[in-house]
């Protein structure tokens, strides 16, 4: 690290009314440095990111770029400073091409005020090469992988001279392979003299990438240090003010009668032949790589989507497929992958949504009142321990960790005999997966059968007694625990023929 600080924060505080979602906050970012910031979920790591592009204005404390003081009224100003913001989520136009995403609203001009196209692909291009990447200038930005979306979005940055790049969460939905190319890119970035920051739940992305950590906890600043002189334990311990000595609390449960029975499942082009039992306080992992076909079995099984041939049955009973509410009526449970878009009613109340899936049971004559609401979504909300200034307040507004336990909380409160959990504590933070699995582990040791898909391979080796491991559409492995490894997981996973034997 060397040079003068690019960016400077001191004792930055921001209230929204009664709640003070950071408090004395403080961020240093370097020219040729990659700093990571991390922190549980409600630590107030967003709240900072939005006071640095201009979405929130700070009530207390200094911010300061290239030694000034400045004070970003608007995204525009933020932008014009040359700071950019890459999301988890990238916001481009869909139907719009690369070339025209990354040029929009500041378009060279030819005589006659015509738009100089030739230019603008020529300098994609440019882009493209010095990012080493290859991606199609006219490609439509709705046909682009979320991966090269995020290029797109740092090489508008490039484009635009920023010299501060912020990435929120940005390998949440990416496969390994796209991951390394996102690094790759990002070191470019901060071997060309910029400043980066970098928000992630994943360790071994912070040690692998980063130089820097800032450590935050309940919206307060805790520590920095240089990423060679601190381990795993010492961050945990800053990040959630305890030792966490089991992320995977797996405890031993007795192990019952079939409950879940999918024979054949099939659909084409999908996947192929799916065929697994699920038995009472029993844990079983669906791993493989991301495109494997493992959330679109699960929605198969739980009736959102058709399938071709094959038979789901709960408790020996036949389920008629594509039905959702019959596999409910039957007992399971799903707990989907995207919690914000299909697990959640977002501008609803966090009560609302609790008690979404019992409603039924909740109501007269067809209304519910907050009366007999209220009851219900305390006491799972209390027993998930989701934490919110109220009941009443947005479910979209949740931090993605209370955010997940909200979806949780719903369909416990219907009392599954299974439960399908789809990458349980993707994007949350590490205090609340430990949460996550201490809940699972004593559901389990309750009698429910448990199918949990998960793409990280700590969690699966931590949490399941049996693994089936996908591979384009099919099984090719099942992996009890006492014999399962990272190396015989991946193998599976990747479907390599020497390990596999074919």
């Amino acid at each position: 690290m060397s040079g003068e600080a690019i960016l400077e924060l001191k004792g930055v505080s921001k209230r929204f009314g009664s709640v003070v979602a950071l408090r004395d906050a403080e961020l240093t970012l370097y020219p040729g440095s990659i700093h990571a910031v991390i922190g549980e979920n409600g630590a107030g790591k967003s709240t900072l990111v939005k006071i640095i592009a201009g979405l929130y204005q700070r009530d207390t404390g200094t911010f300061l770029m290239n030694g000034s003081q400045v004070h970003f009224p608007t995204t525009a100003a933020s932008k014009a400073a040359g700071i950019a913001v890459i999301y988890q989520e990238p916001t481009l136009f869909p139907d719009l091409s690369v070339t025209e995403n990354i040029f929009m609203g500041r378009q060279p001009l030819k005589s006659m005020r015509r738009i100089d196209r030739a230019a603008m692909r020529a300098e994609v291009l440019s882009l493209m090469e010095r990012l080493g990447v290859r991606i199609d200038p006219d490609r439509p930005a709705a046909r682009l992988s979320i991966a090269d979306q995020q290029i797109i979005e740092i090489a508008k940055a490039i484009s635009l001279d920023a010299t501060v790049l912020i990435m929120d969460e940005p390998t949440a939905a990416l496969s390994g392979v796209e991951v390394e190319r996102l690094f790759a890119v990002a070191r470019s970035l901060r071997d060309e003299g910029r400043a980066l920051m970098f928000i992630s739940h994943r360790f071994d992305e912070v040690f692998s990438l980063c130089d820097t950590v800032t450590v935050m906890r309940d919206g307060s600043y805790v520590a920095t240090q240089a990423i060679a002189d601190t381990d795993v334990n010492s961050l945990v311990r800053q990040m959630v003010g305890r030792d966490v000595n089991e992320l995977f609390p797996k405890t031993e449960a007795f192990i019952g009668d079939p409950v879940l029975q999918v024979e054949g499942l099939t659909s084409l082009g999908t996947f192929s032949d799916i065929s697994f039992t699920v038995r009472s306080g029993e844990i079983v992992a669906l791993a493989g790589l991301v495109g494997a076909g493992r959330s679109e079995s699960v929605r198969a099984v739980f009736g959102v989507d058709d399938y071709d041939s094959g038979t789901v049955t709960v408790d020996g009973q036949p389920l008629r497929k594509h039905n959702p509410r019959e596999a409910m009526k039957a007992g399971i449970a799903l707990v989907p992958e995207d919690r914000r878009r299909q697990g959640l009613i977002i501008n609803a109340p966090v009560s609302t949504n609790i008690t979404d899936a019992i409603r039924s049971t909740l109501s007269k004559h067809g209304f519910i009142t907050k009366k007999a609401e209220a009851p219900a979504a305390q006491t799972w909300a209390g027993a998930l321990e989701v934490k919110c200034a109220a009941l009443d307040s947005i479910a979209g507004n949740l931090s993605g960790g209370n955010q997940q336990k909200a979806v949780l909380a719903k369909w416990l409160a219907v009392d599954p005999k299974v439960l399908i959990i789809d990458e349980p504590t993707r994007g949350i933070d590490v205090g609340t997966k430990s949460e996550v699995h201490r809940r699972m582990s004593d559901l389990a040791g309750k009698g429910m059968a448990i199918l949990m898909i998960s793409s990280e391979l700590p969690e699966v080796l931590g949490m399941a007694d049996r693994i089936l491991v996908m591979h384009e559409g099919r099984i090719t492995a099942e992996i009890p625990r006492a014999q399962a490894s990272a190396e015989s997981v991946m193998y599976a996973a990747t479907h390599t023929r020497e390990e596999l034997g074919e």
